[in-house]
């Protein structure tokens, strides 16, 4: 019987390359590993379902990590925002990310514009009690949590 043994990475479709380049990698800190203008390759066309599809595709890397993120700009066709907006609405996900000093980063990212749901809240209860967290909005809506472990 198959089963998962692991995972191999996070995809997000955004509306703006070089807007989300700089969300993840310029603000993030996430290293750029390879950046492809234009795949039209047809495995891609078959995985994804849409036979006519370019896409501009780029792998980021956390620093340090085997983590990628993987953005994917559809130039054609042009895909639609969805209205996700909040952690309640069904087919909304997040992922969250260990950082080491959320404090510092909260306020780094807020002065940049960056929307967040609220500043980041103790956590006084359950697994993660002792550990900080906030949830934030990357440019196109998606939703990222930002943790901290307890020390």
């Amino acid at each position: 019987m198959g089963t998962i043994i692991g995972a191999h990475h996070t995809s997000y479709s955004v509306s703006n390359m070089q807007q989300s380049l700089a969300f993840y990698r310029d603000l993030l800190g996430f290293e750029l590993i390879h950046d492809r203008p234009e795949v039209t390759n047809r495995y891609f066309r078959t995985i994804v379902g849409i036979p006519d599809c370019v896409v501009h595709a780029v792998l980021l890397q956390i620093p340090g990590t085997t983590h990628t993120l993987e953005l994917f700009e559809y130039k054609h066709p042009r895909g639609e925002r969805q209205k996700i907006t909040t952690p309640n609405n069904p087919g909304s996900s997040h992922i969250a990310y260990f950082v080491d000093d959320l404090r510092s980063l909260y306020t780094r990212l807020k002065e940049a514009g960056v929307e967040f749901f609220t500043e980041p809240v103790y956590l006084d209860e359950g697994p993660n009690e002792g550990g900080w967290a906030v949830y934030m909005k990357d440019p196109d809506g998606i939703i990222i949590e930002l943790f901290q472990s307890k020390p």
